[in-house]
């Protein structure tokens, strides 16, 4: 039953509506098996997400058949963020649950950059 929940929570996710073109957003790539977003509330001057399209509500959820749909959302991150010239440096954040300060329960990569990091995180 709490996978059934889960899909359906899945299902109704803002990225999910995104995916499917029901919200427009300015994608910077589309794939089969993600896309690439520049964020609606940039922290950063570069601030873009990497969402896959199969539906995984956080990287906790990831199951070992996802390894290879994982290791393609990093380096779509690194060639969407070189093609932003990002060559300066750029963070990755996968935020996890509520206490990781996951918003959207749907698997998604924070690409930061064009601005200096500071260490540690907030």
């Amino acid at each position: 039953e709490t996978t059934c929940i889960r899909k359906q929570l899945l299902k109704m996710s803002i990225f999910t509506k995104i995916i499917e073109g029901e919200i427009p957003s300015t994608k910077l790539h589309d794939d089969d098996q993600c896309i690439a977003i520049k964020d609606i509330n940039p922290v950063a001057p570069v601030h873009f997400l990497v969402i896959p399209k199969k539906p995984i509500s956080g990287i906790s959820a990831a199951k070992e058949e996802d390894k290879e749909l994982l290791g393609h959302l990093l380096l779509v991150a690194r060639q969407v963020a070189s093609e932003l010239n990002l060559s300066n440096g750029y963070r990755l954040v996968i935020n996890d649950g509520k206490d990781g300060g996951q918003e959207v329960m749907h698997l998604h990569i924070h690409v930061i950059g064009d601005k200096k990091m500071s260490w540690p995180p907030g």
